[in-house]
């Protein structure tokens, strides 16, 4: 059994993997360049490039979107947030990109997810609440570094482990994760849901 590699040695492997990737690189540029608040490239784009990268696939294969969010208590508006994400879509050449204001997910979360949930307070705040352990991460370009941030760890996206996360979702939404990974990445370890 292979070893669990440091916190700094996974922060390392997971920001070569990320930044061998064209496009990766180019959509932290543009959220750069745009200087959103408290702004990621997140979730499940990030462990999809590390596991097609561990499994030699083609880096873009299987990846439907970039999650990029943001946070802005300002402007709840949804006609803001589009425009931005059309702004991110035409600076990245038609990329598809799913832009949110995490300040005003509470304001559409119960009609799609059936759960009233308070404001987030950050972004960092609502990363902390995405569905599993490997895609409860953020990750933007600071001073030309990348700055991760990763609540759970990094063990869990470079060891291909899908892991729930309670805080939030619920058993039947984290299968509905499992399931689409899965059929896209079957090397994948699912750890079940424990009520």
């Amino acid at each position: 059994m292979e070893t669990p590699l440091d916190v700094s040695k996974q922060e390392k492997v997971f920001s070569d993997i990320l930044l061998s990737n064209r496009e990766i690189r180019q959509v932290l540029a543009v959220i750069k360049y745009l200087n959103l608040p408290e702004c990621y490239l997140g979730a499940g784009a990030l462990a999809q490039t590390v596991w097609n990268n561990l499994t030699k696939r083609s880096n873009f294969e299987n990846i439907k979107d970039f999650d990029i969010v943001y946070y802005d208590p300002n402007d709840l508006s949804g006609e803001s947030e589009k425009e931005i994400e059309l702004r991110i879509r035409n600076l990245l050449n038609g990329f598809n990109v799913d832009v949110k204001n995490e300040a005003r997910v509470h304001l559409w979360y119960e009609s799609k997810f059936g759960k009233i949930i308070p404001q987030y307070k950050s972004t960092e705040d609502a990363i902390d609440t995405w569905p599993t352990t490997s895609t409860a991460i953020g990750v933007r370009m600071v001073r030309n570094e990348l700055k991760i941030y990763a609540p759970y760890g990094l063990e869990d996206v470079l060891s291909m482990t899908l892991r729930p996360n309670q805080k939030l979702i619920t058993k039947d939404v984290y299968y509905k994760k499992v399931e689409r990974y899965t059929k896209e990445w079957p090397e994948l370890n699912v750890i079940e849901w424990i009520e």
